[in-house]
């Protein structure tokens, strides 16, 4: 078992890394009709390293341990430049702990693996180097149906370790075998030549760039967000289990509503650090708190039958601290009484745990009937136009005097200061300059007036508003000439 601060070090090599290769598809283009790779193959055989391989990016968990992977993963990548979607599936595992919650879970990756296979248009089957095991023989027997679009490829043979042993597997009537490292890079190149060679690439269509609107649903394990994920993309995608922690990865998928794109990303359940004690959960949390950089609306899952913990803060915190538009989910809201009285006594909870983000909606839903659907989108879009709202200099400035004007600030010595204009610096996150004289004495409660202005004056009601001053003895008008 790893020590705590190892894994913090590994993470943080790993954030950077990701942020380093990450701007490959900030500017994406739309394409239709992409073939879609598929790798399959029994636990811990490299999947996942082969994954983020082939993406050039740390987008996968990866660990020793066994079944870290258990929903599908699709990312777009280009394999000697051709664009493929690529899915990472969990292991394919017969050896389980009868009437175990985990073999519950073996049982839900299997079914999703299979699954998985029936839609690929080409299927890499990874196996690794060494003894043949029984669930690879099982696996082999199950991909007979699709030999025409399999692909073949022995994993860890970094320098030609094993390759003797490695070719026990041909005696399963395999046309070929690549001998391959997902770790070292080991013959990556041949794989890839393989890979464009099964794929048809005549009906892709490349289209303009898109960005799309991103959602990001967090909160405690178990509160419903992978049922809130399939529903908005209208499909299985995320495995839906009453074992909490079931979720690992990001799981991301894309739907249109009302002419918009969106991209939902289905994060892990983020738990006390008192109750992660796993290497991978480790991963996993900071894999969804990774989710919020990424993100314009936070969808914040909260269980209608549990309510609010003081977990809800620290990762909403999270969330308003980088500026992120959020929406407070109130979910199962099937299970509780259907009239205003519960829902007006439901956000004023909210509000009173969370009384500095009074601004932000609250919207009942029930993921599992798909009640409430409608309102939370609709929500979801006014909030992103908000995050995306634009001030013009003047017409801030203009608002500002007479906001100073009702609201003059203190006028003894110590404590006085002038107001000299204002700019809105950046858009999604909305934040604004305040230039002023003496800014250390500008009071917070002065500063939290001028934020609420700026929200119910300039259309900015639903969003966090960051506020920064600066030192200035020019006016505005002064500053233009």
């Amino acid at each position: 078992m790893k020590k705590k601060d190892q894994i913090q070090e590994e993470i943080s090599t790993n954030m950077q890394e990701d942020s380093a290769d990450e701007f490959i598809f900030d500017t994406e283009k739309e394409y239709k009709n992409l073939p879609l790779l598929v790798i399959a193959g029994r636990p811990n055989v490299g999947k996942s390293t082969l994954f983020n391989r082939l993406l050039h990016k740390r987008r996968a968990i990866t660990d020793p341990t066994p079944g870290v992977t258990r929903d599908p993963i699709e990312e777009t990548a280009f394999i000697n430049g051709k664009p493929v979607r690529i899915m990472d599936t969990g292991g394919f595992k017969l050896e389980r702990e009868i009437g175990t919650m985990e073999a519950v879970m073996d049982e839900l990756v299997v079914e999703k693996t299979l699954e998985s296979l029936k839609k690929a248009d080409a299927i890499l089957f990874l196996m690794e180097a060494g003894i043949v095991t029984g669930e690879d023989e099982e696996f082999i027997a199950l991909l007979r149906p699709y030999s025409n679009k399999l692909i073949t490829a022995v994993n860890k043979c970094e320098g030609g370790r094993l390759e003797e042993e490695a070719w026990n597997f041909m005696r399963f009537g395999f046309k070929d075998l690549l001998f391959i490292s997902a770790e070292h890079g080991d013959r990556i190149p041949e794989l890839s030549e393989k890979i464009v060679s099964k794929l048809d690439f005549s009906k892709v269509e490349e289209g303009s760039e898109i960005n799309p609107i991103k959602i990001a649903i967090v909160g405690k394990p178990n509160t419903g967000k992978s049922t809130l994920s399939n529903r908005l993309t209208h499909t299985q995608a995320s495995i839906v289990s009453d074992y909490a922690g079931t979720t690992r990865d990001v799981v991301e998928g894309s739907f249109e509503y009302q002419d918009k794109k969106f991209m939902v990303l289905d994060t892990a359940g983020i738990r006390r650090k008192v109750k992660v004690k796993e290497n991978i959960e480790y991963y996993s949390v900071n894999r969804a708190i990774k989710s919020l950089d990424k993100a314009d609306v936070v969808f914040h899952m909260i269980d209608a039958q549990e309510g609010l913990a003081e977990q809800d803060k620290k990762i909403i915190s999270l969330a308003h601290d980088r500026g992120r538009g959020i929406i407070f989910v109130l979910n199962k809201w099937d299970t509780q009484d259907q009239d205003r009285k519960s829902v007006k006594r439901a956000e004023e909870n909210i509000k009173i745990m969370f009384g500095h983000m009074s601004f932000a909606p609250v919207v009942c839903i029930s993921a599992l009937e798909g009640k409430g659907i409608k309102l939370l989108l609709n929500t979801a879009l006014e909030v992103y136009e908000q995050l995306n709202r634009k001030i013009d200099t003047a017409s801030l400035n203009t608002a500002l005097k007479d906001w100073v004007t009702a609201y003059p600030p203190p006028a003894s010595r110590s404590a006085n200061f002038k107001i000299k204009y204002m700019v809105q610096t950046s858009t999604n996150p909305v934040s604004f300059l305040l230039f002023a004289t003496r800014p250390e004495v500008v009071s917070q409660s002065y500063l939290s007036f001028l934020k609420n202005r700026i929200r119910s004056d300039l259309g900015f009601d639903k969003i966090p508003v960051q506020l920064e001053l600066k030192a200035s003895r020019k006016r505005w008008e002064d500053r233009e000439r």
